[in-house]
């Protein structure tokens, strides 16, 4: 089970949660949810235990699962290495088995003691299931769509989105009492979804989920715990009851309101009118001591929305971006082999495939952020690129304020333009002085997309752009790349970009790259 007591929490003088208390019993599955920045991933480690705050917060119970938005993993050990590291004391139980019968074949120490030792290991061995864990851990693999000669590979060869598959392997296959989770859903395809969604639904355990993909919600959760304004509002059942309640009780909030609004009105005028009557002098006097003791219902407040300005600057001539015969490798490790491609100008081009694929990499090719292998890259002379990288902890100074980041795109721009751009970006006030390491995945996204606004580009690099994204940011963000009116060259899982977004669709798999025709569209030339 998790619990918050009189939970209080703030960063830098600004709070964060305020006065939160709730008990989620065993067996729950939970969604959390609410904007970017709101306080999901800090609620998240006072759960886990890994930050302090006024109150309490924890799990009791059992043992604790926690997948966080970075993956974590030691890159050098082989992935079947990593998931034993979930298994503590059955991996230790191992190694001095190992250690034994090498001391046994080599004849070393007191055999007899060595005997003693070792059967009382197998004893403990199978008592911690050690015998099934490798049978655990490739069922787990299997799920979320590794290869079985996977297990051997160093976790360092493996792109960002299959290193989160990786943890998210690791913290699954212990099967804790206790499960947090940090949008798991993020690097995930459909297919990898919908086998996560069932082993949760199989899990016996206690469950805390931080995702916007309501979808996904719909088919795990029970209740939802809505963070907003420093508090918690508790809705029961999946996503789209919440959904239902939520507008319910808005519309009763601003009924509520509206009825108090005129009573209080009335009230204001029978002061007003008989004040100054010395025979009514009583009446208004305790019309006025009921009126300032009433509780005011505030009207329900439109959420804040992010505002986006994506506008090509120049146009650029009409064959934008010429690849060819591009191959990459990372060391042994072969990603792209003789990749040609021809993107004209206007066309909205998406790359899909499964993690791993090499899409990040092609997008970064073409970014030049990274050297082929082999084959060349032409830009055309007027294309502007600007890039986004889905990777904002690796692409971003943990260590700068919000304003500084942005600044590194726009050197000469005066603060109070960096400010008005942020402000666009829901960074308001102090809060362009926060450290990059203090933002939520969601908000180190928006710093993101406001340096990719500042930059006058005609071409956008687009690396898995609503990954971490609140559903209102992501929906505002499909409205500008719909609209833009400049090339784009972008990687997705996410079906509104396919739907919305895309003039040609390219799959990205088994080393080559291969336009799907059925996906075409014609885009502004």
């Amino acid at each position: 089970m998790f619990y918050a007591e009189g939970v209080h929490k703030s960063y830098g003088g600004l709070d964060v949660l305020e006065d939160v208390e709730f008990v989620i019993g065993d067996g729950e599955r939970v969604g959390l949810v609410g904007p970017n920045g709101a306080g999901k991933t800090t609620l998240l480690r006072l759960l886990a235990g890994e930050d302090e705050a006024e109150g309490k917060a924890g799990h009791r119970g059992g043992s604790l699962g926690y997948l966080r938005q970075e993956a974590g993993l030691d890159p050098d050990n082989t992935i079947s290495e990593e998931l034993w590291l979930a298994f503590p004391e059955a991996s230790a139980t191992d190694r001095r088995l190992h250690e034994i019968a090498g001391m046994l074949e080599r004849g070393e120490g007191d055999v007899d003691a060595l005997i003693e030792e070792q059967g009382h290991l197998f004893e403990e061995f199978d008592r911690l299931d050690g015998y099934r864990v490798d049978k655990r851990i490739g069922k787990v693999l299997n799920g979320l769509g590794f290869q079985a000669d996977d297990r051997l590979r160093p976790c360092g060869e493996f792109s960002g989105g299959w290193q989160m598959r990786i943890a998210l392997a690791k913290v699954l296959v212990h099967r804790p009492d206790n499960l947090l989770l940090d949008e798991p859903t993020n690097h995930l395809d459909a297919a990898t979804r919908d086998w996560l969604a069932d082993d949760l639904n199989s899990y016996r355990g206690t469950v805390v989920i931080v995702t916007h993909e309501g979808e996904f919600l719909d088919r795990v959760v029970t209740r939802i715990f809505e963070l907003r304004e420093r508090g918690i509002e508790v809705y029961s059942g999946n996503y789209s009851d919440y959904q239902r309640q939520k507008a319910a009780r808005l519309q009763q909030q601003d009924r509520a309101a509206a009825r108090q609004e005129r009573e209080l009105a009335r009230q204001q005028r029978f002061i007003d009118r008989f004040r100054a009557k010395a025979s009514k002098a009583t009446a208004v006097k305790s019309r006025e001591k009921a009126v300032a003791k009433i509780e005011r219902i505030e009207r329900t407040k439109k959420e804040g929305e992010v505002h986006i300005s994506l506008a090509a600057q120049g146009r650029t001539e009409n064959d934008v971006l010429l690849m060819s015969n591009v191959s990459h490798a990372y060391d042994d490790h072969v990603v792209l082999v003789d990749v040609d491609l021809h993107i004209e100008r206007g066309q909205k081009v998406v790359f899909i495939g499964p993690n791993g694929s090499g899409k990040s990499t092609l997008l970064k090719i073409a970014a030049g952020f990274l050297e082929p292998t082999e084959g060349s890259v032409d830009w055309a002379e007027r294309a502007r690129p600007g890039y986004y990288d889905q990777h904002q902890d690796e692409a971003l100074d943990p260590r700068k304020q919000v304003i500084e980041e942005v600044r590194e795109v726009a050197p000469n721009a005066p603060e109070a333009q960096l400010r008005t751009i942020l402000g666009q970006f829901l960074f308001r006030g102090d809060d362009v002085y926060k450290t990059v390491d203090t933002l939520s995945g969601g908000e180190r996204s928006r710093v993101a997309l406001a340096k990719l606004t500042l930059q006058p580009t005609n071409v956008l690099i687009l690396d898995e752009p609503t990954n971490h994204l609140d559903r209102t940011t992501r929906r505002k963000l499909l409205e500008v790349l719909e609209k833009y009116e400049g090339t784009i060259l972008c990687a997705a899982h996410d079906p509104g970009i396919l739907e919305r977004v895309a003039t040609r669709v390219y799959e990205v798999d088994e080393l080559s790259v291969r336009e799907l025709i059925e996906h075409r569209r014609d885009g502004p030339r």
